[in-house]
């Protein structure tokens, strides 16, 4: 499978199943893009014809190219045909009942009113509450017991806003410590805020503890303050930017993400992407709304090509810093084309309900955070273990070629079918697909492999 496009001045060809990539000339692009329906002939003559009054494209260059096209090809780095169905499934079977993270949800409830919040304020559709340090620790000890021989353990303190229980995180932090040596574990923590209780106890524990820290920022200051405002409609961006600011300083500039959301009154996003930057943060992410059908911060599709134009104007731009000496990090730009993930867990798609799942302020297990309140996903709880196995098995029978969709998909092999979350929320069934999040999700990509292009290039 070949996916061809030009970008940043660039003729781009990837070979999808070897993963190979290919910068091109015009002839070889071209040549590319009949090779699998035209004669060697064909193609040549139609080649000829076209370049006939180009003095510096010959008949022989043409030939000479078309046979270089043909090298490639018996290589394996081009037309490399997708022999990975087999596989699906195999890393699931394999990592059957090994969990490597937990989500604690250390808080639902929330000291924001975001209108566009998936988790309804931090209520998940359900009872306002907090989580005890006796669930916390029994959670941790459920992640120690189920997750096999692996050393590495990721914990994600989130919300609603974690910092609302601040205590207990700190708590079962020194408790997660204080076992780690005797398990053979360690343990990863992350931290998920919007920052409004970010004070000097929170900054020197998140930065002595936690590998990430995620932070909640959308941009400009009348975007933000659009939707992330408090119980009295008053917006957050003056409260929370310098205790951000003071963070990042205090945490050398990284091992942070800015996470913003664009919705239908930012497809512009870009402009809060400058905004950002202008504040200091160089560690950016940008999330399309994930809302309900017909809500006001809902994409539209006119937004949607709004946003894939961003997307290109956004590589430009870190192309030009990146230039200039002055990179920033783009979340959904991050590729790695030599080395990136096997192939068995690119088609195997996401562990959300096999090997990571979301942990409720009273124990219960579930898929991943936005499944949570979803009785039908209530896989079980931190006591019992997995109880609703038909659930799970869902889950694990969630893979690349488990979506007919994806088969002959140039990206399926970087998005792995894409989130379950979002395909259920959009069509019902975990195995849909969510078409718009498809859409620029591939654009991201194009995006991305551009300027993994130029930083060699340029």
């Amino acid at each position: 499978m070949i996916h061809q496009y030009k970008l940043g001045g660039y003729n781009i060809v990837l070979d999808v199943c070897s993963g190979s990539l290919h910068v091109v000339d015009e002839v070889a692009y071209e040549i590319i893009s009949f090779f699998e329906e035209k004669s060697r002939e064909e193609i040549i003559k139609i080649l000829s014809d076209k370049y006939k009054d180009r003095e510096d494209i010959s008949l022989s260059d043409i030939e000479e190219c078309y046979d270089q096209v043909v090298s490639l090809k018996d290589a394996g780095k081009l037309f490399t045909e997708d022999t990975f169905a087999p596989m699906a499934g195999k890393l699931k079977e394999r990592t059957s009942g090994v969990v490597k993270a937990l989500c604690l949800h250390i808080a639902h409830t929330c000291n924001l009113n975001c209108s566009y919040c998936f988790a309804s304020q931090g209520k998940y559709h359900g009872e306002r509450g907090v989580m005890s340090f006796e669930v916390g620790k029994r959670a941790l000890d459920f992640l120690i017991e189920n997750s096999g021989t692996r050393h590495n353990l990721e914990v994600d303190f989130f919300g609603g806003e974690p910092l609302l229980n601040f205590q207990v995180v700190k708590d079962l932090v020194a408790y997660a410590r204080s076992v780690e040596k005797k398990y053979n574990k360690n343990f990863r923590f992350t931290l998920t805020t919007n920052g409004m209780l970010i004070d000097d106890d929170v900054i020197d524990f998140a930065n002595r503890e936690c590998v990430n820290v995620v932070l909640s920022l959308d941009g400009r200051k009348e975007i933000h303050d659009r939707f992330r405002v408090d119980y009295q409609g008053n917006g957050s961006f003056d409260k929370i930017v310098p205790k951000f600011q003071k963070l990042v300083e205090k945490r050398g500039g990284k091992n942070y993400y800015m996470r913003g959301t664009f919705t239908h009154a930012n497809p512009d996003f870009l402009e809060d992407i400058k905004v950002m930057l202008d504040l200091g943060f160089t560690e950016l992410s940008m999330e399309p709304v994930v809302c309900a059908p017909g809500d006001e911060a809902e994409l539209t599709p006119e937004d949607i090509v709004i946003v894939k134009d961003q997307y290109e104007k956004l590589a430009e731009l870190m192309r030009e810093r990146n230039k200039e000496g002055r990179p920033f990090t783009f979340y959904h730009y991050m590729i790695d084309l030599k080395g990136g993930p096997c192939i068995y867990k690119r088609i195997s798609g996401c562990g959300s309900g096999t090997e990571y799942m979301a942990v409720t302020p009273w124990g219960d297990l579930y898929p991943c955070h936005q499944f949570v309140g979803d009785e039908k996903y209530l896989l079980g709880n931190i006591y019992d273990g997995v109880t609703n196995k038909e659930a799970q098995e869902e889950f694990a029978s969630c893979n690349l070629y488990a979506r007919e969709e994806c088969r002959g998909c140039w990206a399926s092999l970087y998005c792995s079918g894409g989130c379950a979350a979002n395909a259920y929320h959009a069509t019902g069934s975990v195995k849909g697909v969510y078409k718009p999040g498809c859409e620029l999700f591939k654009k991201r990509m194009e995006c991305a492999i551009m300027l993994a292009i130029a930083k060699q290039l340029d």
